[in-house]
């Protein structure tokens, strides 16, 4: 059984997704609603999977100054997932350690598989809502036979990278992160297998890569991500003229 750590930032204006501030039509106050709502998804997808959720939440003392608020980190992700999850005593939260990014993930990753002897780990930030159930358990069975499994989103980065023993993680997430995790995985002697491509929410880029996506869903009846897929449509946020707009 994987576990599955979602990366995760407490939700407040300003702190997440903040290129999204300055490039769309989405407030501070929106882009948090945005990042709350994919993270719900995830949560919820790893959830239904075969996978254990674990939420790696950044504490107080990791964020930066201005956005450290009366409400602690854990208690407002913990909050987040009881609104989120049929049984949120079912997932487990602890505060991540590190610097970076890279630093955190590979702590998460090491401990994870080294310290607690499980089979296999993944980590994703929460901000691709299209990974879902059936592709967290596709990503389980790879990681039998692949000792790292990734799935690549747009501009080098992924948006899941799964497992069964370390790699050299210092750096790993950052610039191309898919070649540098694929080039750890092959010096550390490890198989590895994809995951097909989805988008992560970073920029304005990924968001009018992910709109048609969802809005596409919607119109066809078929499965969405259902809080992405509710900020969005309750927004009205669409791609006109390769420009991201708010309809109506």
């Amino acid at each position: 059984m994987t576990v599955v750590a979602v990366l995760a930032d407490p939700p407040r204006s300003g702190l997440v997704l903040p290129d999204l501030v300055e490039t769309t039509p989405l407030s501070a106050e929106q882009a948090a609603d945005l990042y709350a709502a994919t993270l719900r998804d995830t949560f919820r997808a790893v959830e239904r999977s075969g996978g254990d959720l674990l939420v790696n939440f950044r504490p107080d003392d990791l964020l930066p100054e201005e956005f450290v608020t009366d409400t602690a980190s854990e208690a407002e992700l913990r909050s987040l997932a009881a609104e989120t999850l049929d049984d949120v005593s079912e997932a487990r939260f602890e505060q991540q350690v590190g610097s970076t990014f890279s630093a955190r993930a590979g702590n998460t990753s090491t401990h994870l598989l080294r310290e607690e002897g499980v089979d296999s780990v993944a980590v994703t930030r929460g901000t691709a809502p299209l990974l879902t159930r059936p592709v967290i358990d596709s990503a389980a069975m790879k990681l039998r036979q692949n000792q790292t499994v990734l799935g690549p989103s747009t501009r080098g980065r992924t948006y899941y990278a799964g497992f069964t023993a370390p790699v050299d993680y210092e750096d790993a997430f950052e610039g191309p992160e898919l070649e540098t995790l694929v080039a750890r995985a092959g010096d550390a002697g490890h198989s590895v297998e994809f995951l097909p491509m989805h988008v992560g929410v970073e920029t304005a880029a990924d968001l009018r890569d992910l709109l048609p996506v969802v809005w596409g869903r919607i119109d066809a009846e078929r499965v969405v991500p259902e809080h992405t897929a509710t900020f969005v449509h309750d927004h009205g946020l669409r791609v006109r003229g390769g420009e991201i707009v708010v309809d109506g």
